[in-house]
C-alpha cells in the first residue's frame, strides 16, 4: 500500500511536513503524474505543454511520412481525427 503512495507539496510556502501512513513515512516527490497530467510542486504545466505540443507533432509528421497523397481531401480529416485529441485533452487543464 505505501509504495502507491506519494506526498506532493504544492504550496510555495510550505513547511513541508513529512506524513505517515500507518507507521511507515509516506515518501516526498517533486512531481507526480496522475491521469495523464504531470504535476510539479510548482503547479508548473510548462512541461506538460511542451509534452503535448511534441506528441501533437509526432503524430503530425507521421502523417507526413506515411501518406503519399498530399490532398487536402486525404489529409484534412486527419488532423482532428489524430492530433487534435491530444491537444483538446489538456486544454482544460491550460484553460478551464
Amino acid at each position: 500500500m505505501k509504495a502507491k503512495c506519494k506526498v506532493l507539496q504544492v504550496y510555495w510556502g510550505n513547511p513541508k511536513h513529512r506524513y505517515r501512513l500507518g507507521r511507515e513515512w509516506v515518501e516526498s516527490s517533486p512531481e507526480e503524474k496522475d491521469l495523464g497530467v504531470l504535476l510539479d510542486e510548482m503547479i508548473n504545466m510548462i512541461w506538460q505543454c511542451a509534452l503535448a505540443a511534441q506528441k501533437a507533432n509526432c503524430i503530425q509528421d507521421c502523417i507526413k511520412r506515411s501518406i503519399a497523397s498530399r490532398s487536402r481531401k486525404v489529409i484534412l480529416p486527419l488532423y482532428p481525427a489524430l492530433v487534435r485529441p491530444h491537444l483538446e485533452y489538456y486544454i482544460q487543464l491550460w484553460s478551464p
